[in-house]
């Protein structure tokens, strides 16, 4: 009698919960549809996947298998992809190597800069100073004794193929200026960018300006006005296969200054132009000339680089450093590297082509049908990518459970902290929770990631909004309100 009353008050307390349980979950979906269908999206492509990662149940789903183009959420398909198959701990290697011999003082052949595809020999990792390497490296011939290099500076960037752009970016004459369109080389030097801090002149004269690093490889034709005014219409554009850069529009003459990363033309070239001026400003003369290695092996034999010897060489950060400035920073450029490498490292050249077939075979390991995906680049910036919510729940999920989960967790934006959140989710249950990868181009607005419910619950999330015509700030509120919640759920 008394093993009855167990059972009956047993059934009775799991009825109970498996009531408020279902209550609560009900309640919650209401809610999620509600913002979903909210009118003021009508027009719009939303689709949500919300899974728990404690139990694997799926919470909510609209249109969650049906495609999206992801903007720089397939950053997580490339992060994922190179944390899993080339390792947290991967590094690249940029070698200065020397063809000639050493007389005296004086270096009797070519110095060249090999590169690896490295996005890192910039000033990001140190405390700003864009040419440190190449002291460094002025530093080591000065160690050598030499003070002449009778030859040239030659920048090789053949680890990658020589197709600088991804699928279907669209550039046109205008905005392959900005840096987050900067070409994809197997030699990069300072995001293959130059930065500019724009001042105010005379009112009536061009702004003044200063270039970082200070190098003559790109030029310049301002032809702005500095205009007793609040509103700036200041703007540039770059001559296609040129590194002349155009500054013109207003400027007014209240604002203190501003900063912008303008892009150049000819990466490799580049940065051997600026070790060359480095190696002069340092009293090492270089005779000869900076070059692409492309251009000067018309006309030039290149011996193998076993026949050469290494005079320096410049390590990079691990890539466990390098995906977060990926995520965080949704650098594009550094995306496009490391999209890049992974044919690099597995088949021997880092092309499109290659990387593509490393990720999709990676991706397929873990459940994701890639012939419903369109991966045209690494970056997101392609309008031709197409992924769906269902895929990057996947790619979370199969994260969550790697043993590069905490790598890979610590590269995602904290909501209201830092990175593309920093200023989103602000006083909110979200805040300090949300760890998630945004992703935006026009009338593209993404997020995904990862959060933790009131009762500690871990859950995965992945939330796209296409084709909408709204302000993109009405879509951030859309995004910004589901986290909340879901922050705010309990089964209890």
């Amino acid at each position: 009698m008394k093993s009855k009353v167990l059972f009956w008050v047993t059934f009775f307390i799991v009825s109970v919960s498996s009531a408020q349980e279902t209550r609560s979950l009900r309640e919650l979906r209401a809610d999620l549809e509600s913002f979903v269908f909210d009118t003021t999206f009508s027009n719009a492509f939303i689709g949500i996947e919300v899974k728990s990662l404690k139990t694997g149940e799926v919470i909510f789903r609209h249109n969650a298998e049906k495609d999206f183009v992801p903007a720089s959420n397939m950053k997580l398909l490339t992060t994922s992809t190179a944390l899993s198959v080339l390792g947290p701990s991967y590094t690249y290697q940029t070698r200065l190597m020397a063809d000639g011999y050493i007389l005296s003082d004086t270096l009797f052949g070519d110095l060249y800069i090999v590169g690896s595809g490295d996005p890192t020999i910039s000033g990001r990792f140190t405390n700003g100073d864009a040419i440190k390497t190449f002291k460094d490296w002025a530093d080591t011939l000065k160690l050598l004794d030499i003070k002449v290099i009778k030859g040239n500076v030659i920048g090789d960037d053949r680890c990658f193929d020589n197709v600088p752009v991804g699928g279907g970016w669209g550039l046109d004459w205008h905005e392959d200026v900005y840096w987050y369109a900067a070409y994809i080389s197997g030699l990069t030097f300072n995001d293959n960018c130059v930065d500019l801090t724009i001042k105010p002149g005379q009112i009536g004269k061009p702004v003044n300006f200063t270039v970082d690093p200070n190098t003559h490889y790109a030029s310049f034709v301002n032809t702005s006005v500095t205009v007793n005014d609040t509103v700036s219409t200041l703007d540039f554009y770059r001559d296609l296969a040129t590194s002349r850069i155009y500054i013109y529009g207003k400027f007014p003459a209240s604002l203190d200054s501003m900063k912008v990363s303008l892009t150049i033309y000819d990466p490799p070239k580049y940065a051997a132009t600026v070790l060359k001026e480095s190696l002069d400003s340092d009293s090492i003369t270089v005779v000869g000339a900076a070059d692409d290695v492309r251009d000067y092996q018309r006309t030039h034999r290149i011996p193998p680089y076993s026949l050469m010897w290494e005079v320096a060489s410049y390590t990079s950060p691990p890539l466990s450093e390098i995906v977060k400035v990926i995520n965080k920073r949704s650098q594009n450029l550094y995306a496009e590297q490391v999209f890049r490498t992974l044919g690099k490292e597995k088949y021997g050249l880092g092309s499109y082509s290659n990387a593509h077939q490393v990720e999709t075979k990676f991706l397929s390991t873990i459940g994701i049908d890639t012939n419903k995906t369109e991966i045209l680049d690494g970056s997101g910036l392609s309008c031709w990518d197409l992924v769906s919510p269902d895929a990057i729940v996947k790619i979370l999920t199969a994260m969550y459970k790697s043993s590069a989960w905490q790598y890979f967790y610590d590269s995602l934006p904290i909501a209201g902290v830092d990175g593309t959140l920093e200023f989103r989710m602000r006083d909110t249950k979200a805040q300090g929770n949300v760890h998630g990868k945004t992703g935006f181009v026009e009338n593209v607005r993404s997020l995904s990631g990862y959060l933790i419910t009131a009762d500690g619950e871990p859950m995965a999330f992945s939330i796209f909004v296409n084709h909408y015509t709204v302000p993109t700030n009405a879509v951030n509120n859309l995004q910004d309100i589901i986290c909340t919640r879901l922050c705010n759920f309990s089964r209890k």
